[in-house]
């Protein structure tokens, strides 16, 4: 009975290793993925910054699936080693097992925490590079509907002015 426990404890444990290999290796798609994205936000390419985007998008909605068959596969070792599933955590599980696979849970888990912190710094740069580009568009879309719509500005005998001619800080002084 020992040896058939331990025998649904490796095939538990090596599913959810197997499943956090391969998180490791689409978090490293989608950082490669993020890193690309910086050089594009600053070359201003917007064709292939939506192709990464839609490659980003794909890999993200694999990861979501991973990450649902993470947890029930930690959920699964979770019963057999005798921790609530609840608080079914890799480094817990790891401890719990006490064999090699205990040693590929703690490197997974590594790997992993690893990957996802440089995931979020990368992004957080990005948003402040498109925040960036955006307030950079904005000011050159004012400029071009200034200059196209023109400024009014009040002209000689309180008539409005407006065109071509109309140019943006005129002063208007109180007369004495």
């Amino acid at each position: 009975m020992e040896f058939a426990l331990e025998d649904l404890k490796k095939r538990a444990a090596d599913k959810l290793i197997y499943n956090l290999e391969d998180l490791v290796k689409s978090y490293r798609q989608v950082l490669e993925l993020v890193r690309k994205e910086k050089d594009l936000l600053l070359n201003a390419d917007l064709e292939a910054l939506n192709e990464n985007n839609d490659a980003k998008e794909k890999i993200v909605l694999k990861l979501r699936s991973l990450d649902g068959l993470r947890v029930k596969y930690a959920g699964e070792l979770a019963r057999l080693v005798g921790v609530d599933e609840a608080d079914a955590r890799l480094l817990e599980l790891a401890r719990k097992l006490e064999t090699a696979e205990s040693d590929r849970l703690r490197s997974q888990h590594a790997a992993l925490d690893l990957l996802i912190k440089r995931v979020k710094e990368l992004n957080s740069e990005n948003a402040q590079y498109a925040e960036s580009a955006l307030g950079q568009l904005n000011g050159a879309m004012n400029n071009i509907k200034e200059t196209v719509v023109g400024k009014k500005t009040y002209g000689p005998k309180g008539k409005m002015q407006s065109g071509q001619n109309a140019t943006a800080g005129n002063f208007v002084s109180k007369a004495r």
